[in-house]
């Protein structure tokens, strides 16, 4: 365990805000699964709670692993993981298992977890774009060399995305699209690609219609979308039930594993977490949730300012930029302040793959850190020696 610990680095704020969502995970998850567990598990309670034990042990260590990767080589492991990502977001659209009218995932043999495709191309696709911006930097104000070589992956991926996954695409592109700003690529040039999105989205809604395998979906969203703006009771069941365990939450809460709600929330352990925590943490609870991912957010950006290199800087605040904004999409709709969107808390909601993606990204965000750290090292070192020491 020592060896471990010492052999720890980077930022370690970050170090303690994963430490303390993981804490709000094995409580909040342990809590919101007893129904889970008396209908498939024959009431055995500790079941979901040791699996995501596990999960989430896992996933720090996957996180230890990736802060020890020097940051530079995930330019080049994006590629191949780009290269992956599309052939096996194209099988799931059309072979993957469904849900709600939605082809989202397959299940792994032997291990038996459901893999979401998407987790691996958000996260690639996101390394792969900070890795062309960086290399374009010369020639980012250039339409065909630089807007075009960019547009092209992320059209593909949200592209494949979208029909099963409509939060998801939207989120991704959305994330692309900061860090093309950050990137100093031109605003008309964002315009335009937003304004291809809207295009490809109506392409979508025309072939949905048309397509008995995607008109299911696209009524969902539909469904979705007209609940929020009427605020029936009846079709926005999940979301009352969330009022409900947040209205009762108070300040301090009904401390854990008192949730009410977690026995009406169809989805207590994932979509509607975070209205767990606040019925059981309180408001106290629920602001410190916020204020961890802000953290996380805020340190990213120090070691944004810090970065030598422009692949650096953008690997580290796509990546952080990325984790934050569904962290946030997640509570507001806990809160009504979005519809439904199906998006997970990061290293909170119970979950498989989601979590180990999470990780590895937190992992490179300290990947990062880690290496601004070793330089200002050997610069002190090297600062300190005998020949530079004034006697």
């Amino acid at each position: 365990m020592s060896s471990i610990l010492k052999n720890i680095k980077g930022d370690k704020v970050i170090w303690v805000v994963v430490a303390l969502l993981s804490i709000f995970s094995i409580l909040a998850v342990y809590s919101s699964t007893g129904t889970l567990a008396y209908r498939y598990q024959s009431g055995n309670t500790e079941y979901y709670l040791i699996k995501h034990f596990g999960i989430l042990i896992l996933g720090l260590g996957l996180m230890f692993l990736a802060h020890l990767v020097p940051y530079q080589y995930y330019a080049r492991i994006s590629q191949l993981a780009i290269y992956i990502s599309v052939p096996l977001l194209l099988y799931t659209l059309l072979f993957g298992t469904n849900l709600n009218e939605a082809s989202r995932w397959y299940t792994l043999p032997l291990i038996n977890i459901t893999f979401q495709p998407s987790d691996l191309a958000k996260l690639a696709l996101i390394i792969y774009v900070a890795r062309l911006l960086s290399k374009k930097q010369n020639d980012i104000q250039d339409f065909k060399k630089g807007f075009v070589a960019i547009m092209l992956p992320i059209l593909i991926v949200t592209l494949l995305i979208l029909p099963s996954n409509f939060s998801t695409a939207a989120m991704i592109f959305s994330t692309c699209l900061v860090l093309m700003f950050v990137g100093r690529v031109r605003i008309k040039y964002i315009m335009l690609l937003v304004m291809l999105g809207i295009v490809s989205f109506g392409l979508l809604i025309v072939i949905a219609v048309n397509s008995p395998k995607l008109s299911g979906r696209f009524g969902t969203w539909q469904t979705r979308i007209e609940s929020f703006r009427s605020g029936d009771s009846e079709a926005n069941y999940q979301v009352e039930q969330a009022k409900i365990a947040i209205a009762t939450g108070g300040i301090f809460g009904k401390m854990p594993g008192n949730s009410v709600q977690k026995n009406f929330l169809p989805h207590p352990y994932s979509d509607f977490i975070f209205a767990i925590i606040i019925e059981e943490f309180g408001l106290t609870g629920g602001t410190l949730v916020v204020l961890l991912y802000l953290i996380l957010l805020f340190r990213a950006v120090k070691i944004v300012i810090k970065s030598p290199r422009n692949f650096a800087a953008f690997l580290t605040f796509g990546v952080a930029f990325s984790l934050v904004f569904q962290a946030m999409v997640n509570m507001m709709v806990a809160v009504n302040l979005l519809p439904v969107t199906g998006q997970t808390l990061p290293l909170i909601s119970m979950g498989g793959t989601s979590i180990w993606f999470t990780s590895i990204a937190i992992g490179i965000i300290l990947s990062v850190s880690r290496e601004i750290d070793a330089a200002k090292e050997e610069m002190s070192d090297n600062f300190n020696t005998p020949e530079n020491v004034v006697a």
